[in-house]
């Protein structure tokens, strides 16, 4: 189990449907991660397939997908990168994990309206061991939700991540959402974001990483593709949690009673 963990966000144009052009994007966000040290690589929602709609998809054991899974394991870092997925149940918006092997790891819970109508919803979060950081993995809208990532804390989680796609314009509430989910829980929180134009929409990045606190600890320029590293200490978390137990001291608060005013 390490104290420390090296993780690395990114910030990347998607090509709708080229999922080789793509892929080659991110061989080389793995690169630059690994030139850095880090175990735990990021890439943004609908990164792999483009964020368009309907959505292109993948399945994964297209073999379009190897040289990314190449590339993580010989840099011995684990990859997570968006896209949509056909499974059984309907398209999933998921997000696949590389590195010894391509697998679908968690899958979007909260849908957005656009979303709805092209995707089948998840049906449980997903706490992933990295070195021996247990990691609550969620997907853009998914951060929205302070439940969310409480329920992620609550079992466990010291590091929050979130692949997201934020259209232009929505920087202010983009930040507050993580920030505020990283003070909410005493937890790190990495954000990975699209930038750039992807199909008729445009996309405001967002790759950072904040502190226990919501401090925003590094964090990617705006409007241009980048990875950001930031190394994480498992004791600042446990300082954070005692000296603001908000996690510990959350309580069933009952029904809300509504009563009339004189």
């Amino acid at each position: 189990m390490s104290e420390r963990l090296r993780v690395a966000a990114a910030q990347l144009v998607s090509v709708p449907g080229d999922v080789a052009t793509n892929v080659a994007s991110a061989v080389r966000a793995v690169e630059q991660a690994a030139a850095d040290d880090a175990r735990l690589l990021v890439l943004p929602e609908l990164f792999l397939t483009g964020y368009v709609m309907p959505p292109p998809i993948v399945e994964p054991d297209d073999s379009a997908l190897v040289p990314l899974d190449d590339a993580a394991t010989a840099a011995g870092l684990l990859v997570l990168a968006g896209a949509a997925v056909p499974t059984p149940e309907g398209r999933r918006l998921s997000l696949l994990s590389f590195g010894g092997g391509v697998r679908r790891v968690y899958d979007k819970q909260h849908l957005v309206e656009g979303e709805q109508p092209h995707f089948v919803p998840g049906d449980h979060g997903v706490a992933l061991d990295v070195d021996g950081w247990p990691v609550g993995l969620s997907v853009c809208y998914d951060g929205s939700f302070p439940e969310h990532a409480r329920a992620a804390a609550q079992a466990g989680a010291l590091l929050y991540v979130n692949a997201m796609a934020f259209f232009a314009g929505s920087e202010h509430r983009r930040d507050l959402y993580y920030r505020s989910r990283a003070l909410d829980n005493g937890m790190y929180v990495l954000t990975a974001g699209l930038v750039g134009r992807c199909g008729d929409a445009e996309f405001n990045g967002g790759a950072a990483v904040h502190d226990p606190e919501g401090r925003t600890i590094v964090s990617a320029p705006a409007g241009s593709e980048a990875v950001v590293v930031a190394e994480l200490d498992r004791r600042v978390v446990e300082s954070t949690r005692a000296a603001h137990p908000m996690l510990a001291d959350v309580r069933d608060l009952g029904d809300v009673v509504r009563l009339a005013a004189g």
